[in-house]
């Protein structure tokens, strides 16, 4: 029962998006529990400072040979050698040269990866002197040994996205979707059970032991989809050449962004204490939208569009396209006005316990409020990119990203700069996040500089969406930009009535329940949420969203006895 659960098809592309949604809920849901547990342990101290920027190295390695590299670049190369679209969703025997090309693929980057981060492990302490210039010779040693120790989760991570390309190809993304929700279950046994034993050390192994689960979860599937593993370890086979070909330039792109989040740590690091952990947990915050609608959409596009591609079918390959951007759309812009304003009672809920006090949650609140802007934004671009990926064109990507990261360094620095001093920005910034304190109204919360990291990321983020669209639509020409404008402006619309309905709930609320306490904060924002959900769905109902009506087809679709086929 169990394996058949694991191994079951999805037949549509929104239900897919929608599973990965749904379980990506969970996985930020115990995210946001991971975080909890953080910050009531640990508060916006250095020691979670320490542990954020350990992250650092790991998670340059993994996003940009595994995130950027091997999931990017496998799936498009093994749906050409499995037989392009035609015999998608078989679990017959595999084609000679897809066995081949797994098992290569698998054994090649195992080696890699295990080179790679023994390389950077040795000469760990030279990089991190750059990473965290602010830090004290004492912590930046406990930086090293915890970066050496977390070394390990890129190399389970390398292995599981081999997995995960051949799950996605066979449109299997239950058990791929789980494999989050391990992940922070691992991190989350680490806080509760290792801590305790080993202190900070024990995060660092709850990492690794996540890691490790997320790679277990995905092998009974693969092997149930045909992978059968062989030792095969060929360099000159054409189809790794291939994937490495494809991967150099999308290697750059994710780089790039991998560099904007060392940057922002690197500058954090000189700001006062807590500030690493005040935009880790902000950024946390506004990602979970990201991966809830953008993510999931974009993944579960992405074999679709490449097996569209690879059969000729650019009619398939664009109404895919335009259904997913809409449909995030359709989505993201009422979330993100949501959070923004409900950023303060999003943040006393996740993290106001413990050792997280009232002056890091107003910060944290305002970062949040900041990284609303950008939200949009960084949900669409995941599918843009892989559009660009499914037809094998890595580089204008690539030379985006680096135009974005150039921005994003550019804004770190000049806006950090200009809210450190007294100045019109500064005092605009504090009042429209409402950073004054309780004592004087007209004085500015100190270390407000933390907040020009978000707002950098933001820009930088709108920025490279708007290339990423002028280059898609000089490649394919018109693919329907006036369909989906005209139902983007009905959304605007629906979420502009949704925004002004929860303001004044909010507002209303805020005198009937004790905001000083845990249970009225939720009330409020729960309350505030049925009424932004009954007035944004009734408003797409009464203006004929398409997408809103593609959202409830596409769910009776999925449970309905339709064999899956060619959408």
């Amino acid at each position: 029962m169990l394996n058949r659960i694991l191994n079951s098809k999805t037949k549509t592309v929104a239900f897919a998006a929608f599973l990965l949604a749904a379980s990506g809920l969970i996985s930020r849901l115990f995210g946001l529990l991971r975080d909890r547990l953080l910050a009531s342990r640990f508060g916006a101290s250095q020691e979670l400072d320490i542990y954020f920027s350990a992250f650092r190295i790991p998670d340059f390695v993994y996003g940009i040979l595994i995130v950027g590299g091997i999931s990017a670049a496998f799936l498009p190369v093994f749906s050409e050698y499995f037989g392009g679209g035609e015999q998608s969703g078989k679990n017959e025997e595999w084609p000679a040269m897809a066995t081949k090309l797994a098992n290569n693929v698998l054994n090649s980057f195992f080696v890699i990866l295990i080179l790679v981060c023994g390389i950077l492990t040795i000469f760990a302490p030279l990089i991190i002197k750059f990473i965290i210039p602010g830090f004290s010779l004492e912590n930046r040693d406990m930086t090293i040994q915890l970066t050496r120790i977390m070394f390990l989760s890129p190399i389970f991570f390398g292995l599981a996205s081999i997995l995960s390309g051949i799950l996605q190809y066979f449109d299997k993304f239950l058990a791929y979707s789980l494999a989050p929700i391990l992940y922070n279950l691992g991190i989350i046994f680490g806080i509760i059970f290792l801590v305790p034993i080993f202190g900070i050390y024990g995060l660092a192994l709850g990492v690794i032991f996540g890691a490790l689960l997320y790679l277990i979860i995905q092998i009974p599937a693969a092997w149930h989809s045909g992978f059968r593993y062989e030792a095969i370890f060929d360099f000159k086979d054409s189809g790794l050449k291939k994937i490495l070909k494809l991967m150099a330039p999308r290697v750059l792109g994710t780089g790039a962004y991998q560099v904007n989040l060392t940057v922002i740590t690197a500058i954090a690091s000189t700001l006062s204490v807590g500030s690493i952990a005040i935009f880790n947990f902000s950024n946390n915050l506004q990602y979970v939208p990201v991966g809830l609608i953008g993510i999931p959409f974009a993944i579960s596009s992405f074999s679709v569009l490449s097996r569209a591609w690879v059969a000729g079918r650019k009619d398939k390959f664009l109404k895919s396209f335009s259904s997913s951007f809409c449909q995030i759309i359709f989505f993201i812009v009422p979330i993100s006005l949501l959070m923004y304003l409900l950023r303060a009672q999003i943040v006393r809920m996740v993290l106001g316990a413990g050792n997280f006090g009232w002056w890091e949650t107003r910060l944290t609140a305002a970062c949040l409020g900041v990284f609303c802007i950008g939200i949009l934004a960084s949900s669409l671009i995941p599918l843009l990119t892989r559009m660009f990926f499914s037809f094998q064109n890595t580089k204008t990507p690539v030379i985006i990203s680096l135009i974005s990261m150039g921005s994003n360094i550019f804004f770190a620095y000049l806006f950090t700069y200009l809210l450190g001093f007294q100045n019109i920005f500064r005092n605009f910034s504090a009042g429209l996040m409402k950073l004054q304190t309780s004592a004087n109204g007209s004085a500015i919360i100190e270390n407000i500089e933390v907040i020009g990291l978000p707002l950098a990321l933001s820009a930088s983020a709108i920025i490279q969406l708007v290339l990423l669209f002028i280059f898609l639509r000089l490649k394919m020409g018109s693919f329907g930009c006036k369909e989906m404008w005209q139902s983007a402006r009905k959304i605007l619309i629906a979420s502009g009535i949704m925004f002004i309905f929860s303001y004044f709930a909010r507002q209303g609320l805020a005198g009937f329940v004790d905001m000083q306490t845990f249970l009225g904060v939720f009330i409020q924002t729960a309350l505030v949420c049925f009424v932004a959900l009954i007035s944004y769905f009734l408003c797409a109902s009464i203006f004929k969203i398409s997408e809103f009506k593609n959202l409830k087809s596409a769910v009776l679709k999925e449970f309905s006895a339709t064999p899956y086929g060619p959408e």
